[in-house]
C-alpha cells in the first residue's frame, strides 16, 4: 500500500512523534511505501529516526511563525497559510495516489477529508475529546477554543475512520459511526524489568501547561518532607522550563528536582528509576506510562482525561489519583517509596501488563482497518 501521514513536524521529542515515527518505520519494513507530509520541518531532522525507505516532503507552510502574534493577526494568518497550504498537499497527493491518507489532526484537518485524490483518509487524534477546553485559555481564545471543540466532533464525521486512543475517550465522540480504538503501542521492550531499588522517581513531558509539573513540584515539596532521601528527574524540554527552575529554587528543591533535556534512548533513564509520575491535566494514551510501565515501574498518575484509566489498574500496577488532590498524590507516592515489597509487587504487574500494548498486536490492529478500508467496508 501507498499511505501518506500528514504532520506538523517531526522535529519534536514529544510522544505524537515518536508513535509516528515506529508505525511509520513498522510498514516500511513490511514493503509498504511511506510518505511523512510536514509543514514546519524548516530542513530540522527528524528526532527519532525514520527509515531511509520513508520519503519525507515538507510544505513550508510554517504555521508556529504566528506563535506571538495577536487573536485577530492570527487568524487573517492562518486563512492565507490554510489556503497555501491546501494548495501544496494537493499538489503532493494528487499525482502520488496513495491508498491511505492520515491526518494526525493537525492543520490538515480542515479540509484534507475533501481532496480528490482516491485516497481513503483517516483521522487519528492523540489527545482527549475536550483537549481544547483544557487548555486553560481566558477570555475570547476560550469562546475561541469553545467553537473549535465543537467543531472537531463535524470534522471527525467526514473521514472514512476516526481512530481514537483509549475507550474512555470513544465515549466523548457521541454520534460518530466511523469511530474505532486503536491505543498507541509500547515504543520499546526490556529482557528484565528495573531493578526498583534507586531512590529516584522520574517524569517526562514537555514543559508547558498540559503535563502539570507546576503541580508535580509543588507535591514533591511534601514528598520531600516524608521522604528526604528520594530525588525526581524530569526529562522534556519547553517555554516552562525558567517557571519550572525559578519554582523549584523558590520552594528550596534545587538538590531534589533535577531537569533534563530530552533523550532520544529514554529506556536507559526508566530502568533507572523505581516509579513515574504523571501530573497531566489532559492527555491522549501516555507515552510516558507506556513506557514506565514497559521498563517495569510503578505508576501514579492523576485520572485525567484521556488514557491513564486505560493504562492503571489502581492497586494493581499504580495509582489513579483524583484530579487535583495533591495531599493524596504525595501520599501514594511515599508509599511506593517506603515500602519495597510493595514497589516489586506492583513493578512486576506492570511489567506483565504490558503485553497489552504489544507493538505487534498494535499495528495488526492498523494494517487490519487499512486493509478494510480498501476493500470498502464501512466499519
Amino acid at each position: 500500500m501507498k499511505i501518506v501521514y500528514c504532520i506538523l513536524g517531526t522535529y519534536n521529542a514529544g510522544g505524537m512523534e515518536r508513535v509516528l515515527a515506529n508505525k511509520a518505520n513498522y510498514l516500511a519494513r513490511m514493503g509498504h511505501e511511506l510518505t511523512v507530509v510536514t509543514t514546519d520541518q524548516k530542513a530540522r531532522a527528524p528526532h527519532f529516526e525514520l527509515d531511509p525507505l520513508i520519503c519525507q516532503v515538507d510544505l513550508a507552510i510554517n504555521y508556529t511563525d504566528d506563535a506571538g502574534l495577536g487573536i485577530f493577526r492570527k487568524i487573517l494568518s492562518y486563512k492565507r497559510r490554510q489556503r497555501i497550504h491546501r494548495e501544496r498537499l494537493e499538489a503532493v497527493l494528487m499525482p502520488l495516489k496513495a491508498d491511505i491518507v492520515i491526518s494526525m489532526f493537525d492543520h490538515d484537518v480542515s479540509f484534507l477529508h475533501d481532496i480528490t485524490d482516491g485516497s481513503k483518509k483517516v483521522l487519528e487524534i492523540h489527545f482527549s475529546r475536550f483537549k481544547r477546553l483544557q487548555y486553560g485559555r481566558k477570555g475570547l481564545w476560550k469562546l475561541v477554543n469553545t467553537w473549535r471543540s465543537g467543531h472537531d466532533l463535524a470534522l471527525a464525521k467526514k473521514y472514512d475512520r476516526f481512530v481514537v486512543l483509549t475507550h474512555e475517550d470513544l465515549t466523548y465522540w457521541k454520534g460518530l459511526k466511523n469511530s474505532v480504538v486503536i491505543p498507541n503501542a509500547n515504543t520499546f521492550s526490556v529482557p528484565r524489568r528495573a531493578a526498583l531499588t534507586e531512590k529516584r522517581a522520574i517524569a517526562v513531558g514537555r514543559f508547558d501547561y498540559q503535563k502539570g509539573f507546576d503541580q508535580l513540584i509543588e507535591i514533591w515539596k511534601d514528598i520531600q518532607a516524608r521522604c528526604p532521601d528520594w530525588k525526581l528527574d524530569i526529562y522534556g524540554q519547553g517555554p516552562l522550563k525558567a517557571d519550572m527552575l525559578a519554582q523549584i529554587h523558590a520552594l528550596g528543591l534545587d538538590g531534589q528536582i533535577a531537569l533534563h533535556a530530552p533523550v532520544k534512548h529514554i529506556m536507559e533513564a526508566y530502568m533507572h528509576s523505581s516509579l513515574v509520575l504523571m501530573s497531566s491535566r489532559y492527555e491522549g494514551l501516555p507515552m510516558t506510562l507506556l513506557e514506565a510501565q514497559a521498563s517495569g515501574l510503578p505508576m501514579v498518575a492523576y485520572a485525567c482525561k484521556c488514557g491513564p484509566r486505560d493504562i492503571i489498574k489502581p492497586g494493581k500496577n499504580g495509582y489513579l489519583i483524583a484530579e487535583g488532590d495533591r495531599a493524596d498524590f504525595a501520599d501514594k507516592a511515599c508509599r511506593l517509596m517506603e515500602k519495597g515489597v510493595l514497589r516489586q509487587q506492583m513493578g512486576q504487574a506492570a511489567w506483565e501488563m504490558a503485553e497489552n500494548f504489544d507493538a505487534e498486536r498494535i499495528m495488526r490492529q492498523w494494517l487490519l482497518l487499512f486493509e478494510r478500508l480498501m476493500k470498502g467496508e464501512k466499519r
